[in-house]
């Protein structure tokens, strides 16, 4: 009849873990699930252009340990750690909590994540692009870089028409039926002066054979966590080299250079 389950609930447990992680009986369950309610909408209206993916929050002995995927680290963090320390104190009142922890994680690949990239549509849309263009960019950067497939699916007055419709761009494959594959999807709004306009975007990233660690702050069994400690930054986890030309990787055998 039509009904649809979300591709993000329906495979947690199975290759992607939950996004807030706490226990809770029946007495304060209710509490802190309105309160996670509270620090999200107000990070994502706090840092609205921030490039935020999704906020993990962990709740241990007391601890609220709340880590923003983005990637846009620098807008986060600030000059000197200065505005993330202001969050921190503003969670702190919103919360009633003294110990209160952020943490930034920076993702690397904003175009394979498909929150970074309805987002991206979405303020360009606002911005008076065409819809299209903009849709077709955005599904030839995430087959650049690696997607197997992606679908993006745009509803409402589109380009200011009098009747609203749906247009639908895929390429590639998404089979939402098998829980193996991990696809990342996203619902977005893009408030125009005639109107929202709905934009869903699911992104096929391959399929997960093996056993995945279903902790959501680690990415590809390796965690790429930055934090503020001590009024410095220290980045956790693998840091892939992405220079070309001179690097380990343009040598052969024997250390000879292969550019000729």
């Amino acid at each position: 009849m039509g009904q649809k389950a979300n591709p993000i609930g329906n495979r947690l447990g199975i290759i992607r873990g939950w996004e807030s992680n706490w226990y809770g009986n029946r007495k304060d369950f209710a509490g802190k699930l309105i309160e996670d309610h509270k620090i999200r909408a107000y990070l994502n209206a706090r840092i609205n252009k921030g490039g935020i993916s999704k906020i993990v929050i962990e709740r241990t002995l007391g601890k609220l340990i709340v880590t923003i995927h983005t990637s846009k680290p620098g807008i986060i963090i600030g000059k000197g750690g200065g505005e993330v320390d202001r969050i921190k104190e503003e969670l702190k009142k919103l919360t009633g909590k003294e110990d209160v922890q952020i943490n930034i994680l920076e993702i690397r690949r904003p175009e394979l994540d498909a929150m970074i990239v309805g987002d991206n549509i979405a303020r360009q849309i606002e911005n008076r692009i065409n819809f299209k263009r903009a849709t077709k960019l955005a599904i030839a950067s995430a087959l650049r870089m690696g997607a197997e497939g992606i679908k993006i699916k745009l509803s409402g007055r589109l380009a200011g028409a009098e009747i609203a419709r749906s247009e639908e761009f895929k390429q590639g494959r998404v089979p939402l039926h098998t829980f193996r594959m991990d696809i990342d999807y996203a619902n977005v709004f893009a408030q125009t002066v005639y109107g929202k306009i709905g934009i869903k975007v699911w992104i096929c990233k391959g399929e997960v054979l093996a056993k995945r660690d279903l902790n959501p702050n680690f990415v590809g069994g390796k965690s790429e966590m930055t934090e503020r400690r001590g009024g410095r930054e220290e980045v956790r986890g693998d840091r892939r080299d992405d220079r070309r030309g001179g690097g380990a990787g343009d040598r052969g055998r024997g250390g000879r250079d292969r550019r000729g």
